[in-house]
Formats: C-alpha cells, sequence, structure tokens
C-alpha cells in the first residue's frame, strides 16, 4: 500500500511545526519533526563535548541517537530517554543545529531515521528538505514561510512567555543569518519544491493555515 506523505517546509518561526502537529492530530497520522532531529544531535555534541571535533565524531554520535516523539496535546521529545523538549528551543540550539546540517555526511546519517517515521495511515513531515530530498515522492508538498521580523516578534513573544530575557533585534538578525545560510548551503538548501504549494502565514492565524493545508489533503 502506498503511504501518504504531507510534507511541510519552510525557514524557522514560519509555524512548521505546530501547524504539522495539529493536521497529524486532525488526520491520524504520525508526525515528524525534522528540525527536532538535527536539534537534537546539536544537544548530543554539545553534552559529549565533540561539537569542534571532526566530521566522523559527529556522525558516529548520529548513528548512535536514540531519538523519541511524543505528539500530543503538546510535542514531547525524548532523547536517549531524557525529555529535552524545552532545550530544542534554545537560539543556541538552533544555530549549532543549523550549522551541522549543511554537512552532508551527517545529513546521510539522519536520512534513514526520518524515512522510518513513514508508516500507515500516513504521515506529516516538518522540516526545511522534505519535499525536496527526504520524501520527493510525497503527494501532498507544502512551502510555508512569513517574513523574517514576523517569525523573530514570534520567537521573541514565546521567550517572553517562559520568562526568559530576549532581544527583538539580535533575535531578526539571528534568523536573518540562519536564513542565509540554509538557502545558500551546497547540499539540501531551504527552496521550495517544485510541485509545493506555496503559503506566507505572515498575516494569516494558525487555524487559518492549518485549513488551508488540510483543504489540498481533502
Amino acid at each position: 500500500m502506498d503511504i501518504p506523505i504531507l510534507t511541510l517546509d519552510g525557514p524557522s518561526g514560519a509555524g512548521k511545526g505546530t501547524v504539522s502537529r495539529l493536521i497529524a492530530q486532525k488526520l491520524g497520522w504520525h508526525y515528524l519533526d525534522s528540525g527536532a532531529i538535527y536539534r537534537a544531535l546539536a544537544l548530543e555534541i554539545t553534552e559529549k563535548n565533540v561539537a569542534d571535533a571532526g566530521i566522523a565524531e559527529i556522525v558516529e554520535v548520529a548513528l548512535a541517537m536514540d531519538l523519541v516523539f511524543e505528539c500530543g496535546e503538546d510535542r514531547l521529545v525524548k532523547l536517549n530517554g531524557q525529555d529535552i523538549t524545552d532545550l530544542l528551543g534554545l537560539e543556541s540550539t538552533g544555530n549549532m543545529a543549523s550549522k551541522i546540517a549543511a554537512i552532508p555526511e551527517v545529513r546521510a546519517a539522519l536520512l534513514q531515521k526520518q524515512h522510518d517515521f513513514k508508516q500507515a495511515p500516513g504521515l506529516v513531515a516538518d522540516g526545511r528538505d522534505m519535499g525536496t530530498v527526504v520524501f520527493p515522492e510525497a503527494c501532498y508538498k507544502v512551502f510555508l514561510t512569513a517574513s523574517a521580523l514576523t517569525r523573530a516578534e514570534r520567537r521573541y513573544k514565546q521567550l517572553k512567555l517562559k520568562g526568559i530575557d530576549a532581544n527583538l533585534s539580535k533575535i531578526t538578525a539571528d534568523i536573518q543569518e540562519r536564513d542565509q545560510r540554509d538557502s545558500e548551503r551546497q547540499f539540501s538548501p531551504l527552496i521550495p519544491a517544485a510541485d509545493a504549494v506555496y503559503i506566507d502565514s505572515s498575516d494569516l492565524s494558525i487555524q487559518a493555515v492549518v485549513e488551508e493545508v488540510l483543504s489540498l489533503v481533502r
């Protein structure tokens, strides 16, 4: 049986995670947050002090990771049995993840882990290259984006709600730098798939985006 796949690609802060989880729940499909895989690896290599080591050491850590997603009302991510959900959202984690994601050997090592999430009755895959590289055969593809300022403001509000001190200008600059690095990297750059539906969420509510994406599947 051909298992249906919906891919949602786009930059950080566009709302992919929230939209993807809501859609997976509504459809009863499995959920893959590929960005969390790279962020988890970023945490793991930092913890093991191999972030500045050679590529071989980083790949070895990547292959050994035991990562579990629990997608209920709130996302829960466990790395080697430990809840790392809150740590995944740190700016330092995101920046490190973006850097290691540009390494071809690391992407190859994590590719099979992502393929393993393709299970019946279907999969909603959220990331940066889901529709172009990881699941090019997907029958439904969306590229979800928003302006850098909009995404920075969303991130700023999230951090403030958690009581974390934040600087909007710095967050905006970090997002713009990450966007440029992700879109210009040689391997698996952040670009829309040729057959993806392009959605700008700058002026849309989460529910509006969810309905627009669901209309494609239905």
